[in-house]
């Protein structure tokens, strides 16, 4: 998503940030955080919506994002975005939480509150470092494995543009459009559904 005139870059919000100014992760929340919660509500699906909030899932997102660049893992490259990576963390929350549910599920005598879901998404993603950089390459292989017009609608939706816009920008129908981006996330689920077994 293009920057208005006079806003900082995401590289220099992190460097702020990473220096002590509290402003630059206000400014980072303001940026990203109904985008993600948006996606929250998307990926979710009404199973885990009843269980848990989207809004948790976005506070859970940047809290290990804030810890992790406190402690200097993140680096971006100048012009760069941090969509992607909060793209990935939310995806690999969702995912965890999914996991949780699935597996009370079973336990016909189990029960779960939003609190305790709260609890356990924390719990399940609290030291996955491993996991995200797996979900990093993941994503990267797919678009890398795409013809060009369909990388090109894959990465616009990532960066946060609606379906008529890339329909426009590419040339394509929007149902054209909708299929790629359906296809996509289907095969993603589908590797990170192989990802969960192999652990």
């Amino acid at each position: 998503m293009p920057l208005l005139e006079g806003e900082q870059t995401d590289r220099s919000l992190l460097r702020r940030f990473r220096s002590g100014e509290e402003d630059a992760a206000t400014r980072l929340y303001v940026r990203y955080a109904r985008r993600l919660e948006a996606l929250a509500r998307a990926q979710s699906g009404a199973a885990l919506a009843s269980r848990l909030d989207p809004e948790d899932i976005v506070q859970s997102v940047f809290r290990t994002f804030f810890r992790r660049a406190s402690a200097g893992q993140y680096e971006i490259p100048e012009g760069e975005e941090l969509w992607k990576l909060f793209l990935v963390i939310a995806l690999n929350k969702i995912r965890a939480l999914g996991a949780y549910h699935r597996a009370a599920k079973r336990d016909a005598g189990a029960t779960c509150s939003a609190s305790q879901a709260g609890d356990a998404l924390e719990a399940a993603t609290r030291e996955d470092e491993a996991p995200l950089r797996m979900l990093q390459i993941v994503v990267d292989e797919l678009l890398a494995e795409l013809p060009e017009a369909h990388r090109k609608m894959i990465e616009m939706r990532i960066a946060g543009h609606e379906v008529n816009e890339i329909a426009t920008e590419t040339g394509r129908a929007k149902r054209s459009v909708e299929r790629v981006l359906q296809q996509f996330r289907q095969r993603l689920g589908t590797l990170i559904g192989d990802s969960t077994h192999g652990d």
